[in-house]
C-alpha cells in the first residue's frame, strides 16, 4: 500500500488487519505443507494461481488509467513553468538514484542465486527477452498497435503510450480536457476499487503459493527470502540515510538531521499506515510549519510527489525483478537490466496512487523482460510473505523524498529560514 488508502486503522482488531492475516496464512501454509509432506500444495495451490491471475487481469487497465491521470495532473509545459520543471527533474533523478542503488546491491548480494524457490532445477525455461542495444530498447517503447501491445503485455510500449495520452490530455482545450479527464479519473477510481478488493485476498494467495514453495524447496525458501528482504532494507537504508541527506546538504545547504527531526511526525505516520496519500496532510503540515516552506511551493510539490514520486517502490521493483530472475536461473545482461531500470522509472510516474503499488508493479517490471509463467508467480507469492514490513519502510522513504524535494526546491526559489529550527 505504498500510496494507496490504508486498509485498516489503529482501532481495527488485530485479526482483521491484512498484515496479520498474511503472516497467519504464511504460517498455516508452512505448517500444513510440512505436516502433509508436501501434499497440501495440491489442495491449496489453486488459490495462489487464481490470485495471481486476478492481479494480472487488472494490470493493464490500472497502469494505463493511473499513468494518464498522473501525467495529465502535472499539466502542460506552459502551465508547469520553472517550479514544475524543477520538481519533475528532482523526482526523476531521485527515483533513478534509488533504482541504481538497488541494482548495485542485488548484483553484489545476489540473494536469489541457487535458491530454486519455484522447483525448476533441470526444467526447461522459456528464453528471456533481451534487447540487442540501447537503440532497440527505445524502438521497443513505441508500439505500432497499442491495443496489440496491451494484449501481448508489452509493458514498455504500454507505459510509453499511456504517457503520450497523458501529455495529449494535458494539452487539450479546457472543455475537452475536463470531459476526457473525468473519464480517465473515473476509470482509475474504478480500477483502484477492483484492485483493492483483490488485495484483500492476499492471505489466500500467500497460503496457496507458500505451500507450493515449501513443498518444492523446504527451508531454503526462508533463507532466500531473508536475504532478499535484507537486500531491500539495505537499499532503502542507503537511500534514506545517505542519498537523500546528501541531496539536502549539497543542493539545499540544509541540515539533514534538522530536516528529519522536523519531519518525524510524517515519517511515523507513513511507516504505520503504509500510505503516502493518507500521510499527505501530515506531510504538508510538517513541511509548512516545521520545515518552513512557503504554501506556494508546498501546495504544488507535495501533491505532485504523492502522484508521481515513489523512490522506495522503484528500488523495490528493480531488486524484486532481478531477484526473480536469479531464482529462476536467468542471467540478465546489461541491456536487460537497463530495461528493468527504465520500466521501473517510467512506471513510477503514474503508479503512486495504486494501492499496493509494489505488488502490482512487480508483474509489470518482470513482464518487460519476458519473465512470466507459473514459476514467476510462485516466487512473487513467496515475496508477498514479507511485503508488509518492506511496504512500511518504502512508504516512509517515499514521503522523505517528497519532503526533501519541497525543501530543496524552496531553497532554490530563494526562500530563507528553511529548517531554521
Amino acid at each position: 500500500m505504498d500510496s494507496g488508502t490504508p486498509t485498516t486503522g489503529p482501532s481495527t482488531p488485530l485479526v482483521r488487519r491484512l498484515w496479520f492475516q498474511t503472516f497467519a496464512a504464511m504460517a498455516v501454509g508452512v505448517v500444513v505443507t510440512l505436516l502433509t509432506h508436501g501434499a497440501a500444495a495440491h489442495w491449496l495451490g489453486w488459490m495462489g494461481v487464481i490470485f495471481v491471475r486476478l492481479l494480472k487481469m487488472v494490470i493493464v487497465p490500472l497502469i494505463v488509467t493511473s499513468i494518464v491521470t498522473g501525467v495529465a495532473s502535472v499539466g502542460s509545459g506552459r502551465q508547469l513553468g520553472r517550479l514544475g520543471a524543477k520538481t519533475l527533474v528532482y523526482y526523476v533523478c531521485t527515483s533513478l538514484l534509488a533504482i541504481l542503488t538497488g541494482l548495485v546491491l542485488v548484483n553484489l548480494i545476489r540473494p536469489g542465486v541457487g535458491a530454486d524457490l519455484a522447483g525448476q532445477s533441470g526444467s526447461a525455461m522459456p528464453e528471456i527477452q533481451t534487447p540487442g542495444s540501447l537503440a532497440d530498447i527505445f524502438v521497443r517503447m513505441i508500439p505500432t498497435n497499442p491495443i496489440q501491445a496491451m494484449a501481448d503485455g508489452d509493458m514498455l510500449a504500454i507505459i510509453f503510450f499511456a504517457i503520450l495520452l497523458g501529455v495529449g490530455l494535458a494539452h487539450l482545450p479546457e472543455r475537452q480536457k475536463d470531459t476526457v479527464g473525468r473519464l480517465f479519473d473515473q476509470g482509475f477510481d474504478l480500477m483502484m476499487m477492483v484492485t483493492g478488493g483483490i488485495i484483500r485476498l492476499v492471505p489466500l494467495g500467500v497460503l496457496g503459493l507458500i505451500s507450493q514453495a515449501v513443498a518444492s524447496s523446504g527451508v531454503k525458501t526462508f533463507q532466500a527470502l531473508g536475504l532478499y528482504a535484507l537486500t531491500i532494507v539495505a537499499g532503502l537504508s542507503i537511500h534514506w540515510l545517505v542519498t537523500l541527506p546528501l541531496l539536502l546538504l549539497l543542493l539545499g545547504r540544509i541540515s539533514p538531521w534538522i530536516h528529519y527531526r522536523n519531519m518525524s511526525e510524517a515519517f511515523i505516520t507513513a511507516f504505520s499506515t503504509s500510505s503516502s496519500s493518507a500521510t499527505l496532510p501530515v506531510t504538508i503540515r510538517n513541511v509548512r510549519q516545521r520545515v518552513g516552506v512557503s504554501n506556494s511551493v508546498t501546495s504544488f510539490v507535495l501533491p505532485m510527489g504523492a502522484t508521481i514520486n515513489m523512490d522506495g517502490t522503484a528500488l523495490y521493483e528493480c531488486v524484486g525483478a532481478i531477484f526473480i530472475a536469479q531464482v529462476l536461473g536467468f542471467h540478465l545482461d546489461f541491456s536487460a537490466q537497463l530495461v528493468v531500470v527504465i520500466t521501473a522509472l517510467l512506471a513510477s510516474i503514474g503508479a503512486a496512487g495504486i494501492p499496493s503499488a509494489g505488488l502490482v508493479m512487480i508483474f509489470l517490471v518482470t513482464e518487460s523482460v519476458g519473465l512470466r509463467g507459473p514459476e514467476v508467480a510462485t516466487v512473487i507469492g513467496i515475496m508477498l510473505a514479507v511485503d508488509r514490513p518492506l511496504d512500511m519502510y518504502r512508504t516512509m522513504v517515499n514521503v522523505t523524498s517528497d519532503s526533501a524535494g519541497a525543501a530543496i526546491i524552496a531553497r532554490s526559489e530563494g526562500e530563507v529560514g528553511i529548517n531554521a529550527h
